[in-house]
């Protein structure tokens, strides 16, 4: 049963996301910040890592894939960014010429079906 962290501070975000993917046989853990995502990658890797952008900090979750991609442990787990941010006051903080080491990008609110042909896909690769 592959697993998957995902890694948001919205509890009811993460609940919702936690059903629909547990329906469909992953095995799901999560975290509400950055550095408790890096933490838990460290001490058990999952195959896939939903991140949210905003956590901590407004970029947290560009910080984390970062740090990812300099982790020899961490730096080939797929990533899917997920985010609100382009609808919102920090807009605007998003680096839009800086490259961001993920698989794919998606935007809140998720299309369930959607999250999870990208997820199958990205645990084929």
């Amino acid at each position: 049963m592959p697993k998957i962290l995902v890694a948001d501070d919205d509890p009811d975000f993460v609940e919702t996301i936690r059903m629909i993917l547990q329906a469909h046989g992953y095995d799901v853990a999560s975290a509400a910040s950055g550095s408790q995502a890096l933490e838990a990658m460290r001490s058990a890797p999952p195959d896939l890592v939903l991140l949210d952008v905003m956590m901590e900090t407004v970029l947290d979750g560009v910080s984390v894939s970062h740090e990812m991609h300099a982790d020899p442990q961490l730096k080939e787990i797929p990533v899917i960014l997920i985010s609100s941010i382009a609808s919102s006051p920090q807009a605007g903080a998003f680096p839009t010429d800086e490259y961001i080491p993920v698989n794919a990008w998606m935007a809140k609110p998720l299309n369930p079906d959607r999250l999870l042909a990208k997820v199958a896909e990205l645990l084929q690769q």
